[in-house]
């Protein structure tokens, strides 16, 4: 065999192994971005759903924070559910919009009023200059004289609870209305829950 069929020969074996090298490099040179492509996608969807995810939260947070009032069926600082409390969080306005609510035929406190009383002890301390009046008022149910009566005696039940929360009987004043002046005119158990009540009011 000459040299030059030798030479010949080498290269025709070299040559396919060189065109396979070549192929699989641009195989990879191809996939590589691709790869790095749909790495960056899989980051920004993760990314986006961690900032949904967190807005949602701020979402809930903020709508768990608000008080709804039960009974009267109007939301506030005073939630019969006991959320909030404290003398910060109870304005002049939402001490006299807030009642407390009692049972069929019933003087005695029940835990959401108690909550409430306690709220309102705490503002009529840090307003020490402030005297209420108490009223008491009933269903319609019954008569004239015995509401007014149940009324007496659910306004005393309210100052009695204060009283012994510290404030000063001077401060507090009683006052029966009976079955008049109801809050829900209606004729029905939920009428009749609205206007089994207690309602304060800031003297002048």
């Amino acid at each position: 065999m000459t040299r030059k069929s030798g030479m010949l020969l080498v290269v025709l074996l070299i040559l396919p192994a060189m065109m396979l090298m070549a192929s699989c490099a641009k195989k990879k040179i191809y996939s590589e971005p691709t790869s790095a492509s749909q790495l960056s996608d899989d980051e920004a969807a993760r990314a986006r759903q961690d900032a949904l995810d967190k807005q949602r939260n701020i979402d809930e947070q903020g709508l768990n924070g608000q008080g709804i009032g039960a009974g009267s069926g109007k939301s506030g600082k005073f939630g019969r559910d006991g959320a909030g409390g404290g003398a910060g969080s109870v304005t002049r306005s939402s001490f006299v919009s807030e009642d407390i609510y009692f049972e069929f035929d019933s003087s005695s406190l029940v835990a959401e009023a108690r909550d409430t009383l306690k709220r309102k002890a705490d503002w009529m301390r840090a307003n020490p200059n402030v005297s209420v009046a108490i009223e008491g008022y009933t269903d319609d149910r019954g008569t004239v004289e015995y509401n007014l009566a149940l009324g007496e005696r659910r306004a005393e039940s309210a100052k009695s609870f204060l009283a012994d929360l510290g404030i000063p009987a001077s401060r507090m004043t009683t006052i029966s209305y009976g079955k008049e002046r109801p809050a829900d005119p209606g004729h029905n158990e939920t009428a009749w829950a609205k206007n089994r009540r207690v309602h304060f009011e800031i003297k002048k």
